[in-house]
């Protein structure tokens, strides 16, 4: 019998990007079929995807897969062309520790997206903290500290999906987890998992991040999956490999 693909939207910026680059390539190895879609504006914000719903302009990349196809959307032409089994919703990286950032804006996504496909499941992406020695204009609202900047977010992210009753994919989470393991402890001169102290690199962070995304969706466990990217050294795919640990009851 032929698996039913699951179907992932994405309303969200280029964090969502670098998360979702890999994820078909690590289901495909796996035999999971899916479709995922990543509507695309840089640095886009949960205000500014409110006002593109009220102007209905095509100003998203419609990026499928993890590659843009040359298309640009609506928010409500991705809405309407499928049944999506879940959505999912994040801040933008620089106002992801400031609450006063997400209300009504969340609320109002929210609303629009359970409307527009109501049996799709929202998802909030948790995004992550800046590198230490990030020079992104927006780190100093954080003090320039990784840590303030994570525990803000955190407590943003834990606030929102309280209040929404959604599920939270919790990539910040596993990216500090990494950044202390012997291979990523940057402070150390070891590998940055950001390529640009705030975009996850190239290969070690989209990779943890589609791994991530993977294992939470599916309940499978990647240590099993055989996919890894091109250019990758194998001990530090396992040690990203290590710290995913997610199974359909987390």
């Amino acid at each position: 019998m032929e698996r039913r693909q699951f179907q992932l939207l994405a309303v969200g910026n280029s964090f969502s990007e670098d998360a979702l680059y890999y994820l078909h390539d690590i289901c495909a190895a796996a035999d999971v079929p899916c479709k995922v879609v990543n509507l695309y504006i840089g640095g886009c914000s949960l205000q500014r995807h409110c006002e593109n719903i009220d102007s209905g302009e095509q100003v998203y990349q419609y990026q499928c897969n993890g590659r843009f196809d040359g298309r640009m959307v609506s928010l409500e032409e991705a809405l309407s062309e499928g049944a999506w089994d879940y959505i999912l919703m994040q801040q933008a990286s620089h106002d992801s520790g400031l609450w006063e950032t997400y209300e009504p804006w969340l609320s109002r996504l929210a609303d629009y997206l359970r409307h527009g496909c109501p049996g799709a499941e929202l998802l909030l992406h948790k995004t992550w903290a800046y590198e230490q020695d990030s020079t992104h204009e927006a780190f100093e609202r954080y003090h320039c500290s990784q840590q303030e900047m994570y525990e803000a977010l955190s407590h943003c992210y834990q606030k929102a999906a309280a209040q929404l009753g959604v599920r939270m994919i919790p990539s910040a989470d596993v990216i500090q987890a990494v950044r202390g393991e012997a291979g990523f402890r940057y402070e150390r001169g070891e590998q940055s998992l950001c390529r640009d102290g705030f975009h996850m690199h190239m290969i070690y962070g989209r990779f943890l991040l589609g791994a991530l995304f993977y294992a939470f969706l599916t309940g499978k466990n990647i240590c099993e999956n055989p996919f890894c990217p091109d250019g990758a050294e194998a001990d530090k795919i396992q040690i990203i490999r290590r710290n995913i640990k997610w199974n359909r009851t987390n």
